[in-house]
């Protein structure tokens, strides 16, 4: 299929509009448990303080295990047909998880989120893997800019729509007094939105183009573990095992200040709604999607790696200062606003290198091994809250974690840069022909 030479084709569009449904299906459903395990939440007793890293944890594990099987999928077959399978798929999980939020039961509604991120493992790799077969080389940066602003977008949208739905949902329980009944009439709300979400998801799938399989003769290996070692071996032997840790490690760091933020909302903080602290999760996500356009302007028809030291510094002064400044809302929503801004210079040539550096007939299993490895990073993030938060471990007021957090990215940082200077400094990466 011969590459489509504008940016903003009838096959990108799909794609984006396909994620934008998808995303925020998860950002709902994730941000609502979120809020209500989190300090102040109608199941908070469940898991105790930090007990939102718990909830992540449902999310990054089944990306763990399914991305290696995913990626192998999406080499043998055809991306669009993995698509619209994906977003059939989600309906079926959007009425779990009506089911579970009817019964007001937290152990369904983890399951139904386990079941969403299983859906999202398995669309990822072909999600990705098709933005090359969608547009030119010289419009990948670009590309991965608009998926990311769409994507954050979405994430903006779902987390301040999960606010207001998780506080109507929250008045259908009694909280402290035992002799109130639980009120029916609000408990239907959150899983019916997730069906209408997934429903009208489904439908730019469709519009995709046709798209080939590379490798139709591939043997699916289904142990979760062994595709990743044999291409992580693959991997090290180019540049882009380095590229795949750079960018997992973005999400780590990611994991850590998502899962922080919900705590700002307690009294010993900003003492504020649930609405009003999702706000900071909303400025976060559209600071990442303006850092990924002005990132994607910036490289123009190439890919600039320049951009990611760049990226990881401005990032980590912003997450580090959260932990020293006084704790006011709008200095808060700035330094989180900052910190995404130069998060989207960090990962959009980031995701581009890995599309471009991966062959054609490997892309689906190599970007599948790096979604893992993000999850990987993920998942230690979100072990790493319950530690930072937990009364009988640090114990440390969220804003203070954020200094824990900014010792991990200067870490990270430096050791990530010292080992891509090569690849940053490498000029055959800022033109737009192909790879030899």
């Amino acid at each position: 299929m011969p590459k489509r030479e504008r940016l903003f084709n009838k096959g990108l569009l799909a794609l984006v509009i396909t994620q934008l449904f998808g995303a925020v299906n998860d950002s709902v459903l994730k941000q609502i448990l979120i809020l209500a395990v989190a300090s102040g939440g109608i199941w908070q007793s469940q898991f105790g303080e930090g007990g939102q890293g718990y909830v992540a944890l449902c999310l990054t594990i089944p990306f763990i295990l399914f991305s290696g099987i995913a990626g192998q999928l999406a080499d043998r077959i055809s991306k669009r047909k993995i698509t619209i399978t994906a977003k059939i798929v989600e309906i079926g999980i959007a009425i779990v998880a009506l089911g579970a939020f009817l019964a007001g039961n937290l152990w369904a509604g983890l399951a139904a989120l386990i079941l969403l991120a299983i859906q999202s493992a398995f669309f990822g790799p072909a999600k990705y893997g098709m933005i090359p077969e969608l547009v030119t080389d010289g419009n990948l940066s670009q590309a991965n800019a608009a998926i990311n602003m769409f994507t954050n977008l979405a994430v903006i949208g779902g987390s301040l729509f999960a606010g207001t739905i998780y506080q109507t949902y929250a008045t259908g329980f009694p909280g402290d007094d035992p002799s109130a009944s639980v009120d029916s009439s609000v408990l239907w709300i959150p899983g019916t939105i997730f069906v209408v979400i997934a429903l009208v998801g489904l439908l730019p799938s469709l519009f995709l183009p046709k798209l080939k399989s590379f490798n139709t003769n591939l043997k699916i290996d289904f142990n979760p573990f062994r595709p990743y070692v044999i291409a992580l071996k693959e991997m090290s032997h180019s540049s882009l095992l380095t590229v795949a840790l750079a960018w997992s490690f973005f999400y780590l760091i990611g994991m850590i200040a998502l899962l922080l933020i919900p705590d700002f909302a307690g009294e010993d903080l900003l003492n504020i709604s649930a609405e009003k602290n999702n706000l900071l999760i909303g400025v976060l996500a559209i600071s990442i999607g303006l850092g990924s356009i002005v990132a994607g302007l910036i490289s123009g028809k190439h890919i600039e790696p320049r951009l990611i030291p760049a990226g990881a510094i401005g990032m980590t002064i912003c997450l580090t200062l959260i932990g020293l400044v006084p704790v006011q809302f709008n200095t808060i929503a700035a330094l989180i606003g900052g910190a995404g801004f130069f998060a989207g210079f960090y990962i959009v040539p980031l995701q581009a290198l890995l599309q471009r550096l991966a062959p054609p007939g490997e892309r689906g299993r190599f970007l599948g091994t790096a979604n893992a490895l993000s999850f990987v990073f993920s998942s230690i993030g979100a072990l790493l809250v319950p530690v930072m938060l937990g009364e009988h471990l640090m114990h440390l007021p969220a804003n203070r974690a954020f200094l824990v957090c900014g010792a991990i990215s200067t870490l990270g940082t430096g050791i990530l840069l010292w080992r891509i200077r090569e690849l940053i400094a490498d000029p055959k990466l800022r033109k737009a022909t192909p790879l030899t």
